[in-house]
């Protein structure tokens, strides 16, 4: 029992010590430092992807703390209407559109087009087809087509070129009305693009009804119901130009094209008035 009670019988080796933690690899610390030393000497691995701070430890500690639970990081959302609740379109991509582009881009891409010429005046295309197309739109009416042919080549050229001039001054008055309700309603668009724009446009949409009335004269009645609908094709083409061209919301840009949609309803009056 005396044996038992002295520690007889148990294992009487001397407790062993413990071992200094190997380094971790790659690391040439000291063997016999602490382990706890050495982890906390040990150079902290950014995660993948994560951006490293140099010489900012109010960065370290934000980004630190941003991604802990309970924590919101800032973000911005791409806002079209910006925080004045402003629409603002896209910016403008590409160089100025040549005119066989730009005439094809108006019926088949009008969205792109109206926005890469946004900032490109068209005066030579716009002056040369509205007038082209006055030259051509006396035609389309019964009384003046009569009153042409049955006059004398003297006289109908300087009629006829007066027309095409007319139609010409018309649109530059109207393109300019259109501009400037567009800027009293917030618009930012230039007013070179807009006009000529607003000429290629009335010119544009009415030429089918121009080239059935020619043959079929303005009082037949498919003459009249493609001069409605070439007449509702001219608002979209209207509104959806001036949107893009002074960023405006559609209600806006519709409303800076009435006063322009209503004059050319009177002006052309599409075989119907």
């Amino acid at each position: 029992m005396a044996g038992f009670r002295n520690g007889r019988g148990r294992d009487n080796r001397p407790p062993q010590q413990h071992r200094p933690q190997q380094a971790p690899y790659g690391y040439d610390g000291p063997p016999q430092a602490h382990p706890q030393q050495q982890w906390q000497q040990q150079p902290q691995q950014q995660p993948y992807g994560e951006p490293e701070y140099f010489g900012d430890p109010h960065a370290q500690h934000h980004a630190a703390t941003a991604n802990n639970p309970g924590h919101t990081q800032m973000f911005s959302v791409d806002d079209p209407y910006g925080q004045a609740g402003a629409y603002q379109a896209p910016v403008p991509v590409g160089p100025r559109l040549p005119w066989k582009a730009l005439l094809s881009g108006i019926v088949l891409r009008p969205a792109d087009t109206f926005l890469r010429m946004r900032d490109h005046a068209v005066w030579g295309p716009a002056l040369i087809v509205t007038f082209l197309y006055g030259l051509l739109a006396i035609f389309g009416f019964d009384q003046a087509r009569e009153e042409v042919l049955n006059a004398t080549l003297s006289s109908t050229i300087p009629y006829v070129l007066m027309t095409g001039v007319g139609f010409v001054v018309a649109g530059l008055i109207l393109g300019a009305v259109t501009h400037t309700l567009a800027r009293q309603l917030g618009g930012d668009g230039a007013w070179q693009p807009t006009v000529g724009l607003s000429m290629l446009i009335m010119s544009l949409t009415d030429a089918p009804r121009l080239l059935f009335a020619l043959f079929l004269g303005g009082e037949n009645g498919l003459v009249q119901v493609i001069g409605w609908a070439t007449w509702l094709a001219a608002g979209l083409l209207f509104t959806l130009m001036v949107s893009r061209s002074h960023d405006l919301p559609w209600s806006k840009a519709l409303g800076a094209s009435a006063i322009q949609l209503v004059a050319l309803l009177s002006l052309i009056k599409l075989g119907t008035l």
